[in-house]
């Protein structure tokens, strides 16, 4: 500023009028031009402090969807597991077959057992909630998580009908066998086409949930291959 000032003072004394205004506006120009450097400074370093935290939601994100992948995934593996059996116990009760009546009250007791993968909260229920969805700059990965949230909300639904299906099966059911036994005590019941109906709207509620397991899946994995191509490109 000093050596500025001499020149200034300089050309003043000198009565180089027009030199000083050139001087005046270049001097203006280096001044404004610092200014816009700090200003792109300052405003680089924010952006980066944005896009880490953005990177930084990605993350948890990405490790949300995983744990919700793996459960989906037992899920599945579980509802296929007993859907089995089912069809097996509808094949058994058709064809009146009373020869395999220990393995059909087995079956028959695990009508109470179902998949529960009620998820009250999601990642981005969070980041509406919280107000920093407005960090989330890829629109793709907001449309996915959407979407992802519709497809819980009817998992929810149906895992509520499920449940409710087993209310009405359990009444029934103490009708039909000694629990602490395992024994079938009403064989009659049990083959009669009123309880096999309840084997028959088991399998679909589960075969149904398969297949909305699955479409979660996809959305989760189509999701994850977004958020991955953004930590690699700015992580």
């Amino acid at each position: 500023m000093k050596f500025f000032r001499k020149i200034r003072q300089s050309l003043l004394s000198d009565g180089k009028t027009v030199r000083y205004l050139k001087y005046a506006i270049g001097e203006i120009t280096l001044v404004v031009i610092g200014i816009l450097i700090a200003l792109s400074i300052n405003n680089w370093n924010q952006n980066r402090l944005v896009q880490k935290e953005e990177m930084g939601y990605y993350k948890n994100i990405k490790r949300q969807l995983i744990e919700d992948s793996d459960i989906i995934t037992n899920n599945i593996n579980f509802n296929r597991f007993y859907y089995k059996q089912y069809q097996y116990a509808i094949e058994l009760i058709e064809n009146d077959d009373r020869s395999n009546l220990d393995s059909l009250a087995v079956i028959t007791i695990n009508l109470l057992e179902y998949s529960d993968f009620h998820q009250e909260t999601n990642a981005y229920q969070a980041l509406v909630n919280s107000g920093e969805i407005k960090i989330i700059n890829n629109q793709a990965i907001i449309d996915g998580l959407q979407k992802l949230e519709e497809i819980y909300i009817y998992i929810n639904k149906l895992e509520t009908g499920h449940f409710d299906i087993i209310k009405l099966i359990y009444p029934e059911l103490n009708k039909i066998i000694r629990l602490n036994a395992v024994r079938i005590e009403n064989e009659d019941l049990l083959f009669s086409y009123e309880f096999q109906n309840y084997f028959v709207i088991t399998s679909e509620i589960m075969r149904e949930k398969d297949d909305i397991y699955n479409r979660a899946l996809d959305e989760i994995k189509a999701i994850l291959e977004l958020i991955d191509k953004e930590l690699v490109e700015n992580g």
